[in-house]
């Protein structure tokens, strides 16, 4: 795993290059959420841990920043702000996780676990995908959910799933939904997006929210997770 933590304390990020390394883990590290956008901009990370308090640009204007480019990585934010307005804002900002200082670096470290299990991309082999609830093959276009076959689903119906496993967390409109799962621009009737939603809810799932509606934008597809 490959981490960026953005934390303007020295001995904050010390103490994290310590444990991250101990653990395998390896740790890049900015002082300032300028400096963090730009190494955010040319790594790839699995995670980002970024302090809510930094100097030239804050952690959650740098969180909404990422999220407004459509980067779905893990982000769990650090701040000693613990009021639950504060988190509220975090999560409404995209953070999947907030943790409050002072803090055990061992919590810490489990939280990022956490994070990354529940976050993990779905596996995709030889036209396998396999997520927790779904076991998908594209050629033979089978569907397994939670090991039991689903019969029923169109071949619509069917692209979409597949869309949604590959994109989870992403939200996407139904100018998007029609462009990329039907193939072409589409002048007609968006409700259709709608209409296949729906028809998904009914037969795959099972009291479960998997397809969400993102009120004003479209839909997105996310799993529960269990820490």
């Amino acid at each position: 795993m490959r981490i960026l933590v953005v934390e303007d304390n020295p001995n904050v990020s010390s103490m994290l290059e310590m444990f991250l390394s101990k653990e395998g883990i390896t740790g890049e590290f900015a002082a300032d959420g300028v400096e963090g956008y730009d190494k955010y901009k040319k790594g790839m990370y699995d995670l980002l841990v970024l302090d809510w308090m930094l100097p030239k640009m804050d952690g959650m204007t740098l969180c909404r920043k990422i999220r407004e480019e459509g980067d779905q990585v893990p982000i769990i934010m650090l701040t000693a702000k613990d009021s639950e307005s504060d988190q509220v804002i975090g999560f409404e900002m995209g953070a999947d996780d907030y943790v409050t200082k002072p803090f055990s670096p061992l919590a810490l470290m489990a939280r990022i676990k956490a994070v990354a299990r529940r976050t993990q991309k779905p596996v995709e082999t030889a036209g396998l995908i396999e997520t927790n609830y779904f076991k998908v093959n594209k050629e033979t276009r089978e569907v397994q959910k939670e090991g039991a076959a689903v019969h029923n689903l169109t071949p619509k119906e069917f692209d979409l799933l597949v869309f949604f496993l590959q994109h989870p967390k992403q939200v996407f409109s139904r100018e998007q939904l029609l462009e990329q799962v039907w193939g072409y621009q589409y002048y007609g009737d968006e409700r259709t997006v709608d209409v296949h939603i729906k028809r998904l809810r009914k037969k795959i799932t099972n009291g479960e929210n998997l397809f969400h509606t993102v009120w004003g934008v479209g839909y997105k597809f996310e799993e529960p997770h269990a820490d």
